[in-house]
């Protein structure tokens, strides 16, 4: 199920829209705090933003300005303000799409699977993958940690985006080994000992102490 994050202000528009997009059986939650936008994203990890302009303490385009900062997902701009400047200006910031208001939420829910398909190419769609305000990128295969990116090995990357993608739940040494091979790369129990020690050092080195914890007997945990 595809994830949408509605950051709007208007109660009637924001209700509309999240009506309309639960119907669709998509799973949409809206931006409770205006002031830390970036962080409920990140929580929620989305597969697209709908982003208005207008907000409250900070306009739609600091926030899409910040979250670029973190993330490649799509974003759909929503604003009243249609003419050319804001539009070009919403492109510049790094939005993907702009439905200007009033509109017709059959256009608006047209417009999301067509940014969809073109993301994510019809394949599985990747979240937003954060924990402890570490953010994977899952288009470059590097951690963003305040405000330093760390370069990750194809092992490591694959390491975190499994322990990431199964946040709070252990996850064994076998089943890491596993999608580990699927990299086609050759792993043993020695191997994943050796790339989980390096990673460690990696992690500890940019500031995340204790990033993954090790559950004796069981496997690894990120949460």
């Amino acid at each position: 199920m595809y994830k949408i994050f509605l950051v709007e202000d208007d109660d009637a528009i924001a209700g509309a829209v999240e009506r309309h997009i639960a119907s669709w059986g998509w799973e949409i939650r809206r931006a409770a705090d205006y002031t830390n936008v970036v962080g409920e994203l990140m929580a929620f990890g989305p597969h697209l933003v709908l982003l208005d302009i207008g907000l409250p303490f900070r306009n739609g385009y600091h926030w899409c300005a910040e979250i670029r900062k973190l993330s490649q997902v799509p974003i759909i701009f929503l604003s009243s303000a249609s003419d050319k400047m804001n539009i070009v200006m919403a492109m510049s910031m790094g939005g993907d799409d702009f439905v200007a208001k009033p509109f017709d939420l059959e256009v608006l829910t047209a417009k999301i699977p067509a940014l969809l398909r073109r993301t994510y190419d019809f394949g599985a769609a990747a979240p937003l993958l954060e924990c402890r305000g570490a953010v994977l990128d899952t288009g470059d295969n590097t951690l963003n940690y305040q405000g330093h990116k760390l370069e990750l090995t194809r092992n490591e990357y694959r390491i975190l985006q499994v322990l990431l993608e199964h946040k709070g739940n252990t996850v064994s040494r076998e089943t890491l080994m596993q999608k580990l091979w699927e990299t086609d790369s050759f792993v043993d129990e020695n191997t994943l000992t050796v790339n989980m020690a390096r990673l460690r050092r990696k992690l500890e080195g940019m500031g995340l102490e204790d990033f993954i914890h090790t559950k004796k007997g069981m496997g690894y945990l990120i949460g």
